[in-house]
């Protein structure tokens, strides 16, 4: 995109600049600030900054409440509806799959009608489906208005980063990332925590209508507040380019690799996060509806252990640091086997930080691996992330109704399991190749 390459120029001159900094200080220092006076993308500090800043935070909590919102209101949809635990995750799983089946298409459409036009209205439509969701009648019907929801809630993954990418300066956009991805985990760990506590007190339905609340006022808030972009182009996106980028990228056995392992990752936490609820508010436990909705402030882990995935990739490096997330995930899965309260949150925990670390490492490998058609690689890792949050917040479930929890371990040490193996195949693929390059180079 011409933004993105201009920010590239920008860096390469000021490299070339630098290199030649002893011969000529007061030039490559004229240069510098005509470099930054020519580039009107956002910085931290400029006008508009902030603002931009807040509305994809806003966006982020919106779209992450209303995403799961049911999730931790399970066992009290169960009773209120009369249906088991593997009927009521459909609540959750059908709004992750139509985001995972949307996302795609979504991402082709704003580059024809713009950033911050998709993200309006896809938080616009997902509210107003919030406000509905509570008066459904029946499973069936709440079923499909999350559907629809979780379909539209595609509009925002498929447009934000792109949006970061025109709109703000590549040295500030790690940053305003990392504002836009706290958002999103403070939305879904508010969003449930917040119907909970509600529900606790009202019924399930006003705690749906709690999270449709909070959403419409988060996305009247990111209207407001957005930035009329500045630098977005339009292109028209046929279905037969589109198709061959895709193509293009479901062919790379890396980036396939990649999506498989955010995939397995996101089944364990699907699965463990849409059953949690069941077991606690069961015996010997007995938690309330609230309390049980206050469990997901164990997320501020995952917030954490993102932020570390960087660090840990310089150590280690990637497939270490996989490595690394499949261990502590599949040491918190058996540790929820005990009966004991403690020990289980210790698991939880560990679960989170790994899923996180995972998903960190896994995702921002796509972004460094595809070279060409990167929104519709990124765009192929959230639909691989969100279908495993469909499949094992269901399989989850169905392994709880056939053998209660230690049923849903298993499911989640088998997804572990094959996580791991990818991970090795390509650390023997890596290994055979340096062999191969040193057998070569001695020739």
């Amino acid at each position: 995109m011409p933004p993105a390459d201009t920010g590239a120029s920008v860096v390469i001159a000021r490299s070339d600049a630098s290199t030649a900094s002893s011969l000529q200080p007061s030039r490559t220092s004229a240069a510098d600030s005509a470099s930054d006076s020519a580039d009107t993308r956002l910085i931290p500090g400029g006008p508009g900054y902030r603002r931009m800043s807040f509305a994809l935070f806003a966006a982020g909590v919106a779209t992450f409440a209303l995403l799961y919102s049911t999730q931790a209101l399970l066992p009290a949809i169960s009773g209120g509806l009369g249906v088991t635990a593997d009927q009521a995750s459909w609540t959750v799983s059908a709004a992750t799959g139509g985001l995972a089946l949307a996302v795609v298409p979504l991402s082709a459409l704003s580059e024809r009608f713009g950033r911050r036009a998709t993200m309006t209205v896809a938080l616009c439509v997902a509210a107003l489906i919030g406000l509905l969701v509570p008066f459904a009648p029946d499973l069936g019907s709440l079923i499909a208005l999350r559907t629809v929801q979780g379909a539209a809630l595609a509009g925002v993954p498929a447009s934000a980063m792109a949006y970061l990418a025109e709109e703000v300066r590549p040295k500030a956009l790690v940053g305003a990332i990392g504002l836009f991805v706290a958002g999103n985990a403070i939305g879904g760990m508010t969003g449930r925590i917040l119907a909970g506590w509600v529900a606790q007190a009202w019924g399930w339905r006003a705690g749906l209508c709690a999270v449709g609340a909070l959403a419409v006022v988060c996305a009247l808030t990111f209207r407001l507040m957005i930035p009329k972009a500045r630098h977005f182009t339009p292109s028209t996106v046929s279905a037969r380019s589109l198709a061959r980028t895709v193509g293009a990228h479901l062919s790379d056995p890396l980036l396939c690799r990649l999506y498989a392992i955010g995939a397995l990752f996101m089944t364990v936490f699907g699965a463990v996060y849409t059953v949690i609820g069941y077991r606690l508010a069961e015996a010997p436990f007995s938690l309330p509806q609230g309390v049980v909705g206050s469990i997901f402030l164990i997320y501020l882990v995952g917030t954490a252990s993102s932020a570390t995935a960087g660090t840990l990739v310089a150590r280690l490096g990637r497939r270490g640091a996989l490595y690394l997330a499949v261990g502590t995930t599949a040491a918190g899965l058996l540790l929820t086997l005990t009966s004991s309260l403690t020990a289980i949150l210790v698991g939880l925990v560990l679960i989170t930080a790994g899923f996180f670390a995972g998903h960190a490492v896994a995702s921002s490998s796509v972004s460094r691996t595809a070279t060409t058609g990167r929104a519709q690689a990124s765009a192929l890792y959230q639909f691989a992330y969100y279908a495993g949050s469909s499949v094992g917040g269901t399989l989850g479930a169905l392994a709880f109704r056939a053998a209660g929890w230690d049923g849903t371990v298993v499911l989640g040490l088998l997804a572990m399991v094959a996580a791991a193996s990818i991970t090795l195949y390509a650390t023997h693929r890596a290994a055979v190749q340096r062999r191969l390059l040193i057998a070569a180079a001695r020739r």
